[in-house]
């Protein structure tokens, strides 16, 4: 616990200040009982105005002064939480971008949204709701309970017993609810999960006819969503109408017995049964209120749990702190020694004892069938995961013991699947460099052979695109993204499968221009018209490197690259 309301710290005065506030309005509220009880008994009763204005002025000033000290209550609290709200949600984001793939791959991407929206609102609220009724609750409470003995014992203590009672009931259910809005928290991830994949997957979903399918599913999780709420809320309202019946209770007695002391044994005053009335009234409000907190604390019990699990989650890729001057450039010899590597969530092997090694500025190309680890080779260089045995070392240096911004500052990326962000093609191209002029940008995307596009679009590099690029064709959004790893001017950069949807003569066009650069480069790819210029080419097979050399070595040595070759050229190309 103690976890997450560290980021409260920053806002200790505001909170303090806030329950500062409250305790005054409080105290003021207290005291306008007894006030009442002078006015009748020592006005009213007595026919004495000059009481009844004096006591009269006291309870309006009295007024007064709680509702001041109430708004700057309510003004400290929003403070205190908003800025609390701020700071963690900024801090489990920070998180959540530190994660490496297999510590990210443990939570559903739903979830993690929830976490950091719902969750964190659901604390933010309870915060301000501590410091600003919850607090209140138990002094009131307890407050009333004092009042009363002190204007009547014998009647207040109708109060001291019966609020004890409820109190325990109160906990009892509260330690009970908590547990049910727990699950009410996962099954609201299951259902934003299933709607998020409905939308990311809504073009597929229509070609296959299968809307039907899908509503039904997303009924099936708002479904069980619906039955556990209203497990934990039927539950946690059930404190309501007991609390009503014995608060009820317990006025009528005070009634019943208040009478009994004013007229046969005169041991008490009229004010002095309508105080003791009016501080079970609001012992009653204060303790009616303690439904809706139960569910607010369970709740906010249960999202504290989710956000300290992503907090307190340990990486598996660590940082090495080099200063920045020791700091020496990316160039020289890639090398990868006796890798293995398996998924953290699986034993099977992805990749079997991987060795090769590529010189700087080399072209090196990698080809294999579907799930043959083509990917994983080189997020293993990224260190987006690491290796399960064996060391990549760059010009010697092994890459673990580099600082990771160092590493991936040098690397341009284009992963499988093209991502674009909401924006303009500028900035699409300045976010892979945000000190990059206009011209290096145009220089990068010539390259990338979508300058030309770019210019017919209605606005050129102004241009905005909607949500992942959705008003680009695929070739067009491979091309940005191509064009947006070059403008970083990498030393190392790897295309993973990201030329699959250009034409040759657009392919071809870009593989000569990526020959007048100096950077190492690693293409992944199943097109042989992508390996024939290749420094070095990796054929793997089942996670396995079974063969690797020039395009004109392997079609002398490997029978699985001739047939590779032939599939997309024709047997009589072998002979050309």
């Amino acid at each position: 616990m103690a976890l997450v309301f560290n980021y409260l710290r920053k806002y200790r005065v505001a909170a303090i200040a806030a329950l500062f506030m409250l305790l005054l309005e409080l105290m003021v509220e207290l005291i306008q009982p007894y006030l009442i009880q002078k006015i009748i008994d020592d006005g009213i009763q007595q026919q004495n105005l000059a009481v009844v204005w004096k006591w009269g002025m006291f309870l309006l000033g009295s007024a007064v002064i709680a509702f001041i000290a109430g708004i700057s209550s309510s003004f400290y609290a929003a403070h205190a939480s908003q800025g609390f709200g701020a700071d963690l949600r900024e801090a489990l984001y920070e998180k959540v971008q530190a994660f490496s793939y297999a510590v990210f791959n443990r939570f559903a991407t739903s979830s993690l949204i929830i976490r950091l929206t719902g969750d964190i609102t659901q604390i933010q609220e309870t915060i301000f709701m501590s410091l600003r009724f919850a607090t209140r609750v138990p002094l009131v409470v307890i407050g009333s309970v004092i009042m009363a003995l002190i204007v009547n014992v014998r009647l207040g203590l109708f109060l001291a017993v019966t609020v004890p009672i409820l109190l325990i009931f109160i906990f009892y259910i509260m330690k009970k609810v908590s547990v049910l809005f727990r699950n009410v928290q996962i099954r609201l991830d299951e259902v934003n999960g299933v709607a998020q994949e409905n939308l990311i997957g809504i073009r597929l979903i229509r070609v296959f006819v299968r809307m039907g399918h899908e509503v039904e599913r997303f009924g099936r999780s708002i479904h069980k969503l619906m039955t556990s709420t209203m497990s934990a809320q039927r539950l946690a309202e059930t404190t309501m109408p007991f609390i009503m019946l014995i608060m009820n209770t317990s006025v009528l007695l005070i009634l019943w017995f208040g009478r009994k002391e004013i007229v046969v044994s005169n041991s008490a005053s009229l004010g002095e049964v309508v105080a003791v009335i009016n501080y079970a009234v609001r012992t009653m409000g204060s303790l009616s209120m303690l439904s809706w907190i139960v569910a607010t604390f369970s709740r906010a019990n249960a999202s504290r749990q989710r956000i300290e699990e992503v907090l307190q989650t340990e990486q598996d890729v660590y940082d090495n702190d080099v200063p920045s001057a020791n700091r020496a450039s990316l160039q020289g010899n890639i090398q990868y020694d006796g890798i293995h590597f398996h998924y953290p969530a699986g034993e099977m092997n992805v990749l079997e004892n991987i060795s090769f090694q590529a010189s700087s500025g080399d072209r090196v190309a990698i080809m294999g069938a579907t799930g043959s680890g083509k990917t994983s080779l080189v997020q293993l260089l990224l260190r987006l995961y690491e290796p399960s045995k064996g060391t990549i070392t760059i010009h010697g240096q092994n890459i673990q013991d580099m600082p990771v911004d160092q590493l991936r500052n040098a690397i341009g990326y284009v992963p499988q699947e093209a991502v674009l962000f909401t924006g303009s093609v500028r900035d699409n191209m300045a976010w892979g460099n945000q000190n990059a002029s206009f011209e290096e940008m145009q220089e990068a995307a010539r390259k990338a052979q979508i300058h030309d596009t770019i210019m017919s679009l209605p606005k050129g590099y102004d241009t905005m695109l909607g949500q992942r690029g959705v008003n680009l064709s695929g070739g067009q959004k491979q091309r940005l993204s191509i064009a947006r790893a070059l403008v970083r001017n990498p030393q190392i950069l790897i295309l993973d499968d990201s030329t699959s949807a250009l034409d040759v003569k657009t392919e071809a066009a870009l593989l000569n221009e990526l020959n007048e650069l100096s950077c190492t480069t690693f293409i992944i790819t199943q097109k042989i018209s992508s390996t024939l210029s290749a420094d070095l080419i990796l054929l793997l097979d089942e996670g396995r490197l079974i063969a690797s050399g020039t395009h004109e070595e392997l079609i002398a040595d490997s029978s699985l690259y001739r047939r590779i070759y032939e599939s997309q050229y024709g047997q009589e190309a072998q002979h050309a």
